[in-house]
């Protein structure tokens, strides 16, 4: 079971910390425990009761009436109100109780229902990512464990795996060829997962590398398909005080080719990159390109 501070429970929900207070001395509606040496904290149970609580809110529910609510009323509410076509917002709030509880069945129902309703590309670039950024958050302030982030991670791979498989790409003659992979030692495959998926669905050709890739076997394989764009995405591997070497490195190793970097260890970080390469800040910034 993970501990949450107020602050995690603010950043997840939307609901000010201060709020929560006022909602603990005056509704009694949600009391945090205590370590032993006194340090407030939330369980997933708290968490899960705050994420219903901000649902019921924004759709008109008032503190007052919410507070009266035995667990069962509440749980059902806000059921009513999941079945129901939801904004963005609420169904990232829907898959983060699902990735708390470990419910599958509610994550496949909520997946499933918006990629009938938005298509698949649309779900994931307006629901999917913004919950994986979340998921991040909580992952690097240990707001979550390891069962939760892999648990809903690998459930969402699956699914664009199963989306890829069902392409069928007519590459043109125009078209360009992409290759992707993944640094030795990073595991954090969705991103290039759906980029191969965008790509592929634009009629581009993919020589798709996969995980953990050691850097010789990536210059073999350049040899053999010479491809007009490399895609990586550095999360965790290499380290903070490695990424720019590997970077620079990636960089003069393919000159000829467009370096694509993208991934927490790059975005937003103070990365100096040669000419060939582009930091893909967000998804419409690869759109641009594809398209």
């Amino acid at each position: 079971m993970s501990s949450y501070s107020i602050r995690d429970l603010e950043q997840l929900s939307g609901i000010k910390a201060h709020t929560l207070r006022i909602w603990e001395q005056r509704y009694n509606i949600i009391q945090p425990k205590r370590t032993d040496t006194n340090i407030r904290f939330y369980d997933d149970q708290d968490l899960k009761l705050v994420l219903n609580i901000s649902l019921l809110k924004e759709h008109g529910y008032k503190i007052s009436e919410i507070s009266k609510l035995s667990p069962e009323e509440l749980n059902k509410e806000v059921l009513m109100i999941s079945d129901r076509k939801l904004n963005y917002p609420d169904q990232i709030h829907a898959l983060t109780i699902s990735m708390i509880d470990l419910d599958e069945d509610r994550f496949e129902k909520i997946v499933s229902t918006n990629f009938l309703q938005f298509g698949f590309e649309s779900t994931m670039i307006n629901i999917i990512y913004p919950f994986l950024s979340r998921i991040g958050t909580l992952w690097v302030t240990g707001s979550i464990g390891p069962a939760q982030e892999h648990f809903i991670t690998h459930l969402i791979r699956q699914k664009i795996i199963v989306a890829i498989d069902g392409q069928v790409s007519k590459p043109r003659a125009d078209s360009k060829r992409f290759m992707l992979y993944l640094p030795e030692g990073e595991l954090h495959e969705i991103s290039l997962l759906f980029a191969t998926y965008m790509i592929r669905s634009r009629n581009h050709k993919v020589i798709y590398l996969g995980q953990t890739l050691p850097f010789n076997e990536l210059v073999f394989a350049y040899e053999v398909h010479k491809p007009d764009y490399i895609f990586t995405s550095i999360t965790s591997v290499p380290s903070n005080d490695e990424v720019q070497n590997y970077v620079t490195r990636l960089c003069k190793q393919f000159p000829k080719s467009h370096i694509l970097l993208t991934g927490y260890q790059v975005v937003g970080q103070d990365i100096e990159i040669e000419t060939n390469a582009i930091i893909i800040n967000k998804i419409d910034d690869l759109l641009d390109i594809i398209s």
